[in-house]
């Protein structure tokens, strides 16, 4: 006899759970417009040989870090070609408790910011509140060196959706969904942008 499973699992809320995330990369279909220019931008940044920036918190951080390793090292196993400036601004430990202990957290992104980045760059800031202090401050650090700046957000944007000059917005308060469809986001940005690069 087989004895029941006592597991929570319930296969109603996992398609239920897939059928939102599906219908939430669908919504940014609308942003197409928005996401061609995000590959533009970072293609004519680094055609220029120009640095690109990216920065998040938690998971967004993560994120970052993804991605950036995916221009440093390697994205598309059967494209060789060489490494691109992307640099995530949590760059380690060290600097990251050093600003936080001695300047505050709030300065973790925009102080490296100050001290690497130069007019022509461009900051991506990933954020799916599009409120997080440290993500303003270092968006008002770019816009003072004249650093452009893309958004990835969720939500209703935050105060990021007027502080960045191109954004895409993730229409969504559930802050796993909105993070899957930011790193969807990317990989299909930063493919676009290498195919671009290496033709």
């Amino acid at each position: 006899m087989t004895k029941k499973s006592n597991s929570n699992f319930k296969a109603h809320e996992f398609a239920n759970t897939v059928e939102y995330a599906n219908n939430l990369k669908l919504k940014l279909l609308k942003q197409e417009n928005n996401i061609k220019k995000i590959i533009n931008k970072i293609h004519i940044t680094l055609k220029k040989g120009k640095k690109i920036f990216i920065c998040g918190n938690g998971g967004s951080a993560a994120d970052a870090q993804h991605l950036a390793a995916e221009f440093l090292i390697r994205l598309t196993k059967n494209i060789k070609r060489k490494s691109y400036p992307v640099i995530p601004l949590a760059l380690d430990t060290s600097t990251l408790t050093a600003c936080g202990n001695d300047l505050g957290f709030d300065q973790i992104f925009s102080r490296t910011l100050e001290g690497l980045g130069n007019q022509g760059d461009t900051l991506i800031v990933i954020s799916t509140s599009g409120n997080s202090k440290n993500i303003l401050r270092v968006l008002k650090e770019a816009k003072k060196k004249k650093i452009s700046s893309i958004g990835l957000l969720g939500n209703n944007g935050g105060k990021c959706k007027t502080r960045t000059d191109l954004k895409i917005i993730v229409p969504s308060k559930n802050t796993a969904r909105i993070q899957e469809c930011h790193i969807f986001l990317g990989h299909i940005i930063f493919s676009a942008v290498e195919k671009k690069l290496v033709n």
